[in-house]
C-alpha cells in the first residue's frame, strides 16, 4: 500500500507541466535518434547527457528515459519502410516488417510493431514497479562483501553468459577496468597511472568516454559505408489503426510469451537484440502459420518487437535497484544518476523515494506519450532519413564534441572523445563488444572499493567472501555463471563430434 501511494506521488510528480514538456520533447529527440541508424538509444542518451547539466534530477531523468523510449519507437521505422535495423535489436523487425511494406501494408506493419513495442515496454515497467522496491529492501542487507559478490555476479554473467566471443568479452572488460582505475585511489589517495598528465588526475570522464564510444564511433562507421537511404512512404491513418489493432487479440499468445522472454532477458545479460531473436524464433516455432515467417507475417513483427522492448526496459531494474546496469543505455543512465549526485541502488529507494516513484511514473506516461507521438508523426520522420547523411553526421559530431566540452569545460576532453570514437571503431570493426566496457568503468573503481572495505573489515582475510550464506551464495552462482558458457560449449562440441564418429563408422564398415 505504501509503494502504491508512492506511485501515485510519482505520477503527480511526472504530470506536472514542466516535467510532460520534458517526456515530449525527449520522445521526439528520441524517435529521431532511433531513426538515424548512426545513432541508437545508448549513442543518443550518451550524446544529449551533457543536455541535463543544471536540470533538477526528476527532470533530468524523465527528459533522458523518454529520449530512450522513443528511440526504441524510432527503430522500428527504419526497419520496416527502408530495411535498415535504426537498432540492433530491430534487425529481426526486418524479416516480416519491410515484405509487409513491400506488399503495401507499411500501415499495419507499423502500427503492429509500435502497439507491440508499448506492450512489451508496459510489461517491463510494471515488472520495475512491483519487484524493484522487493529487491532494494533485500539489499539494505548487503555490506561491502555482498555488493563485491553482486559486481562479481555481473561480471561473471557477461562472460559467461553473453552472445559475444567470451574472449572479446574478457578483452573488453579488462580494458574498462584499467581505464577506471586511472585517476585518484578512493581510498588511499594515491595517483594511477596518470603518467604526469594533469588532466587525467580527475581519470575518464564516463560520459566522455561514452560519447566518443557510441556517438563518434557510429559515425565514422556509417561514413564509411556510405548509405544511401531508399525507402517505402508510410501514412498511418485512424482506419488502419483501428483494423489493426481489433485483430491483435488473436495473438495474446505471442504477445505474452514475447514479453515473459523480454523481461528475463532484460534482467540478465542476454539483452534486447538477443530477447528479440528469441522472440521471433518462439512465434515462428508455436504459430500455425510460421511458414509464413519472412515473408510479410504481422506475427513475426508482433513477437520482437514486443521481446526487444520489454527486454529494453527491465534493463533499468538492477540498475535502479542494486545499482548495476542491464544494459548499454541503463549503464549510461547510472553514470547521468552519478553525475547529479544520486547513488544508485537500494538506498535510492529510501532517501530519493520521490525521485524513484516520479521515474517509474514517467515510464508509464513516456511509453503512452511515444505510441501516440509515434502513430501521429510517421511520415516526418521517415523524412529525415531522405536528408543526406553527408549534411547529418557533422551535426552529429558537432553535438557530441558539445557535448564532451561541456563536462569539464577542457578541450582535451574533445580529443578523448575523438580517441575514444576511433577505439570504439576499431573494436566494433574487429567484433569487440563496447557493453562490457562500459559497464567495467562504470563499476569498475565500485567493485575494487567494496573488495577493499570488504578485507580492510576482516583484517586482510579472504573468508569475508563467504562467511555467510548470502556472500557464499552468490559467490557461488557467479562462478557457475562464468564457466555455464564454456562448459556449455565443450558439451556441445563433444556432442557434435560424437554424431560425426558415428556418422562415419558405417562407411568405414563398408
Amino acid at each position: 500500500m505504501d509503494d502504491f501511494s508512492a506511485l501515485l506521488g510519482g505520477f503527480q510528480v511526472a504530470l506536472s507541466w514542466h516535467n510532460v514538456g520534458f517526456m515530449i520533447v525527449g520522445v521526439l529527440l528520441g524517435i529521431v535518434v532511433g531513426v538515424l541508424p548512426g545513432l541508437g538509444g545508448p549513442n543518443g542518451v550518451a550524446i544529449l547527457l551533457p543536455l541535463t547539466f543544471g536540470m533538477d534530477p526528476t527532470s533530468a531523468i524523465i527528459l533522458l528515459s523518454s529520449i530512450y523510449w522513443g528511440a526504441l519507437f524510432g527503430g522500428a521505422i527504419t526497419s520496416i519502410l527502408f530495411n535498415i535495423p535504426g537498432e540492433a535489436w530491430s534487425v529481426a523487425t526486418t524479416f516480416d516488417g519491410y515484405p509487409m511494406a513491400q506488399e503495401g501494408r507499411a500501415g499495419e506493419a507499423l502500427t503492429a510493431a509500435f502497439t507491440a513495442s508499448f506492450i512489451g515496454a508496459i510489461s517491463g515497467v510494471l515488472l520495475i514497479t512491483f519487484v524493484a522496491p522487493l529487491v532494494a529492501k533485500f539489499a539494505l542487507r548487503f555490506g561491502p562483501a555482498e555488493f563485491f559478490a553482486v559486481f562479481l555476479l555481473t561480471f561473471c554473467s557477461f562472460i559467461g553468459m553473453g552472445k559475444d566471443n567470451r574472449i572479446k568479452i574478457l578483452v573488453s572488460l579488462c580494458i574498462g577496468f584499467l581505464l577506471a582505475g586511472v585517476g585518484m585511489d578512493t581510498i588511499s589517495g594515491d595517483l594511477r597511472m596518470t603518467f604526469d598528465v594533469a588532466e587525467l588526475m580527475r581519470g575518464f570522464d564516463f560520459l566522455v568516454v561514452v560519447i566518443g564510444l557510441f556517438g563518434v564511433s557510429e559515425i565514422f562507421l556509417t561514413v564509411e559505408e556510405g548509405l544511401a537511404f531508399k525507402g517505402k512512404k508510410a501514412a498511418i491513418d485512424l482506419k488502419v489503426v483501428l483494423r489493426t489493432w481489433a485483430g491483435l487479440p488473436r495473438y495474446w499468445a505471442t504477445l505474452i510469451r514475447s514479453s515473459i522472454v523480454g523481461m528475463w532477458m532484460g534482467v540478465t545479460p542476454g539483452g534486447a537484440i538477443a530477447a528479440s531473436f528469441m522472440g521471433y524464433g518462439l512465434a515462428k516455432r508455436f504459430s500455425k502459420r510460421g511458414d509464413n515467417f519472412g515473408k510479410g507475417e504481422i506475427e513475426g513483427v508482433l513477437a520482437p518487437e514486443t521481446a526487444a522492448h520489454a527486454a529494453g526496459t527491465a534493463a533499468l531494474l538492477p540498475m535502479l535497484a542494486l545499482g548495476i546496469p542491464g544494459s548499454a543505455t541503463a549503464a549510461v543512465l547510472l553514470g547521468g544518476l552519478m553525475i547529479w549526485g544520486l547513488q544508485p541502488g537500494p538506498m535510492l529507494f529510501v532517501e530519493q523515494k520521490d525521485f524513484v516513484w516520479g521515474l517509474i511514473a514517467s515510464m508509464y506516461l513516456g511509453n503512452v506519450a511515444g505510441l501516440l507521438i509515434v502513430l501521429a508523426t510517421v511520415p516526418l520522420f521517415a523524412a529525415i532519413m531522405r536528408i543526406p547523411f553527408a549534411i547529418v553526421a557533422p551535426i552529429i559530431l558537432v553535438v557530441c564534441a558539445i557535448g564532451a566540452y561541456t563536462v569539464g569545460n577542457s578541450i582535451f576532453d574533445i580529443w578523448l572523445m575523438l580517441l575514444f570514437g576511433v577505439v570504439g571503431y576499431v573494436f566494433k570493426k574487429l567484433g569487440f563488444p563496447l557493453a562490457p566496457m562500459v559497464l567495467a568503468l562504470v563499476l569498475g573503481d565500485r567493485a575494487e572499493d567494496a573488495f577493499r572495505q570488504a578485507l580492510l573489515g576482516s583484517g586482510g582475510s579472504l573468508n569475508v567472501f563467504w562467511a555467510n550464506g548470502l556472500v557464499t551464495t552468490l559467490v557461488v552462482l557467479s562462478a557457475i555463471l562464468l564457466f555455464w558458457g564454456p562448459l556449455s560449449d565443450l558439451i556441445g562440441w563433444a556432442k557434435g563430434r560424437g554424431k560425426s564418429s558415428g556418422g562415419a563408422s558405417p562407411s568405414a564398415a563398408r
